[in-house]
């Protein structure tokens, strides 16, 4: 079985958040693929950040929502990297991405860059909303999506199979074998988040897991010799 390992963020354990630079160094590492948010600005860019704000992020304040591109531009991302859009990830790796949307009008402009550059083999696109996950799936044929979760009901396989995910990404800390096993048996693919320690790569591995998002470079090469 492939264990795929996923850069969170990039590796946002070792560099800022969601910047080209955290990706680059994620795929240098060899990770197999680099997760990354998706927001939209004020005048309709697909900003690269994981809030809905820049405080956490950046030396600015506000919403991303209530900002255009040129003044998301202007901020310090950390050691001085600057707000990336979508395509300029795009450009600047060649791995593949698992794009995270926060709400459907991101799924809508996000599939107008997937249709034009034709990224559906390269691109997953996960959501904690159902009808996002959905929403995408409609607009890109071929799309492969994930719904992500981090506290869940028993009925987490339905709903992901109802909005036509192909992955459950949940949350390792209450994972359960449990719910692997129901989402294999429907044949969904489980990924685990965040595994950040050798201990949960321990549990990703027992718990028979496709994959695993982590934020440092060397759970990748640990994950190879973790039976």
């Amino acid at each position: 079985m492939t264990f795929l390992t996923i850069g969170h963020r990039g590796v946002m354990g070792v560099e800022p958040e969601n910047t080209l630079r955290s990706f680059t160094h994620a795929e240098r590492s060899g990770m197999d693929a680099l997760e990354l948010d998706l927001h939209l600005s004020k005048d309709g860019a697909l900003a690269v950040m994981h809030d809905p704000a820049v405080d956490r992020t950046t030396d600015g304040t506000g919403l991303i929502a209530e900002k255009t591109l040129s003044e998301l531009r202007e901020l310090d991302a950390g050691q001085g990297e600057r707000v990336p859009v979508f395509e300029e990830v795009l450009d600047a790796v060649r791995s593949p991405l698992q794009a995270e949307i926060k709400d459907v009008a991101a799924a809508r402009a996000l599939a107008e860059v997937m249709l034009r550059r034709d990224l559906a083999g390269r691109v997953e696109v996960s959501s904690f909303h159902d009808e996002a996950v959905a929403e995408i799936r409609q607009l890109v044929p071929g799309v492969r999506t994930a719904l992500i979760a981090s506290r869940w009901e028993g009925d987490v396989v339905d709903r992901a199979k109802a909005a036509g995910a192909a992955t459950l990404a949940l949350n390792i800390r209450r994972l359960t074998l449990e719910v692997v096993e129901q989402a294999h048996a429907e044949g969904l693919k489980v990924i685990g988040w965040v595994v950040n320690t050798q201990d949960h790569l321990r549990l990703a591995r027992a718990l028979g897991l496709d994959g695993a998002t982590t934020d440092f470079p060397e759970i990748r090469r640990a994950g190879r010799f973790t039976a």
